[in-house]
């Protein structure tokens, strides 16, 4: 599941990249410094993880991870080919969910592309673009349903009547994550689209060191701004969190962090919210070779999460042995959970929670 970073040039997008992955993204005081997409696979910071490494001591362990996409800053034109914008939206397109970096913060050091701070303003322009390029699409696809429709075909009729609708939220201003459909009606005809405004969105608010813990005025502009929204808004200084990384000792980071008020770094914090927003949660497997985290969907069952593993698991899925963390935890480990009837056998329609360790019988 891949989440990309948009926003306007000059936001912080790069830096914040580079402070999620280490993976050193170009990152420079002028516009379009990022043009090909930088990618970088971002471990989830799960403390649980940790807790069943004390507990079981196993030889290797590997946490949940989330891939992060750096896309280059969008501009005002965007969706009519301006500033490589067609290759940028091509870009966001291909990932699961957004994150949108806005600019809250003073420095006449640092150029706006637009010549002033105005979170609100960068917002709606890059809202407006992903909009335009959405309504380009919704568009094609229409006059293709409308032919079909005409011909009395009620399947048709159904989708057009979609159509026409995102087609006005679109026009109107509204992204489509804000429009309501019947769950069928979504999962037929908008679904498949993939349309750029339907993907869940975090906005990343980058403020300057003093206003880390509770935010400015700029922070307080876009809540209100966003507050109709599905979305979830994070207060982060970028500019810090970088410097921050650049420390090699574990305890001169937590100084640092202690020294402006946060308890652990803000971008721990974005790495879970997206994993939230693509709506992920985590399974665990614990043994003596191995302790993992394991990605699936919020809902899936019990043979989808064996299936993450491998294929053959689903396939020959025959039932699993489920212990809660907190058991697992209390008990101290997987003898003592079942001596005290703690474990469960689970079957095909088990929807798996977040935190469960797991175990699978499986026949193939």
């Amino acid at each position: 599941m891949k989440a990309g970073i948009v926003g306007l040039p000059n936001v912080g997008k790069s830096t914040l990249f580079n402070c999620l992955s280490n993976a050193k993204a170009q990152s420079a005081n002028f516009p379009f410094c990022t043009i090909e997409p930088n990618i970088g696979v971002v471990n989830v910071p799960d403390p649980r993880l940790s807790k069943l490494e004390e507990l079981v001591n196993p030889e290797r362990v590997q946490p949940a991870t989330v891939e992060i996409v750096d896309i280059a800053g969008l501009v005002k034109g965007a969706s009519k080919g301006e500033g490589l914008g067609n290759q940028f939206l091509a870009n966001i397109r291909e990932t699961d969910a957004i994150l949108h970096v806005l600019r809250c913060f003073d420095n006449d050091n640092i150029v706006h592309v637009d010549g002033s701070v105005n979170p609100i303003r960068d917002k709606e322009t890059i809202d407006i673009e992903l909009q335009l390029k959405d309504l380009e699409t919704v568009e094609k696809k229409l006059d293709k349903v409308k032919r079909a429709a005409k011909t009395g075909n009620k399947e048709a009729q159904k989708e057009e009547a979609v159509l026409t609708a995102i087609k006005a939220g679109l026009e109107t201003g509204t992204s489509v994550r804000a429009l309501d459909f019947e769950t069928d009606d979504y999962n037929d005809y908008v679904k498949p689209m993939q349309l750029i405004t339907d993907k869940p969105v975090l906005y990343v608010c980058n403020v300057d060191e003093s206003s880390a813990v509770s935010g400015n005025a700029y922070v307080d502009q876009v809540k209100e701004a966003v507050k109709n929204e599905d979305a979830e808004v994070l207060v982060l200084a970028v500019g810090t969190e970088a410097d921050i990384n650049e420390l090699d000792d574990y305890e001169e980071r937590q100084m640092f962090l202690q020294d402006i008020g946060l308890d652990e770094p803000g971008s721990s914090k974005l790495i879970r919210s997206a994993y939230k927003l693509l709506k992920q949660q985590t399974y665990f497997t614990a043994g003596v070779k191995e302790v993992r985290a394991w990605t699936i969907t919020i809902g899936d069952t019990a043979p989808q999460a064996a299936g993450v593993i491998h294929t053959d698991f689903e396939k020959g899925f025959i039932r699993a042995e489920v212990i809660a963390y907190n058991d697992f935890v209390s008990y101290g480990n997987e003898a003592k959970v079942k001596e005290a009837g703690k474990m469960r056998v689970e079957g095909k329609n088990y929807v798996v929670q977040d935190g469960d360790v797991m175990h699978f019988l499986f026949n193939v």
